[in-house]
């Protein structure tokens, strides 16, 4: 994969995806080989804090501001990882895992960083130039990186609470009950024989009876509820103020090379 200087700087931040276009994580540094060609990058994939996954840069492609590589989403996140922030060069041991977890043919052993930068301007015709120590000196350009993880925290408690309540049941229920009526009939002639006269006091007994509602509750299972937790991932914007170093030279105009 050849790319620029530009590209390479351009490389950091940008977000990497599998061969199906799921998002792996974002590139945190590049590695190059001896002869200065971008070899490797690190995947910030959120998961293991401090650490970054090692990812081949030889086979992924660049495109639409994204870096695909041609393996699934666990491949990568499961490679040997990094330091995050590291500046240390990738040891022979490391080489040799990356290799064998990606399935590739041993390369050179790469060095960190970008490839270096172009040639500095040298002597004017006629000119010699000896430096020595003392003829040197210099200041280190400083600047902050945004490094940007998760860290998980309670976001609150989801609870099952379950309590009675009471409702008012309105309903019918047939019910009987006895009622009495009375009956007058004359003694015929026809059936005076079956009737004996007797003057006297006398008493008859009718029991009656009557039904009234009897109520009965019975406790059945209507419903089931459960508490089931999702997890879902979601891009959230982060804002932030990083500060970086200039330095400007003031060189006397006399003394000032062409260049």
């Amino acid at each position: 994969m050849n790319l620029t200087e530009q590209q390479i700087r351009s490389l950091y931040g940008q977000d990497v995806q599998d061969r199906s276009g799921a998002r792996i994580g974002s590139v945190g540094q590049v590695w190059a080989d001896a002869a200065g060609e971008p070899t490797w990058v690190s995947v910030k994939t959120g998961v293991m804090g401090h650490h970054e996954s090692m990812a081949p840069l030889t086979t992924a492609r660049m495109q639409e501001g994204r870096l695909t590589m041609p393996y699934d989403k666990a491949t990568v996140k499961s490679a040997p990882t990094i330091d995050a922030g590291t500046d240390e060069p990738l040891g022979a041991d490391q080489i040799t895992q990356l290799y064998a977890h990606y399935g590739m043919s041993q390369q050179p052993t790469p060095k960190p960083g970008p490839p270096p930068g172009g040639p500095r301007p040298g002597p004017r015709p006629g000119q010699q130039e000896r430096r020595t120590p003392q003829d040197q000196q210099e200041l280190v350009r400083s600047e902050e990186r945004l490094r940007v993880g998760t860290q998980s925290e309670p976001a609150g408690t989801a609870r099952l609470r379950k309590y009675v309540v009471t409702e008012d049941v309105h309903t019918t229920v047939p019910v009987e009950h006895d009622e009495v009526r009375v009956e007058r009939s004359p003694v015929t002639s026809a059936d005076a024989g079956d009737v004996r006269p007797d003057i006297g006091e006398a008493e008859r007994e009718l029991t009656l009876r009557r039904e009234r509602p009897v109520v009965r509750k019975d406790q059945v299972p209507v419903e089931r509820v459960r508490l089931a937790r999702d997890e879902v991932v979601e891009d959230q914007p982060v804002d932030e103020r990083v500060r970086r170093e200039r330095i400007d030279a003031d060189v006397p105009e006399p003394s000032r090379r062409r260049a």
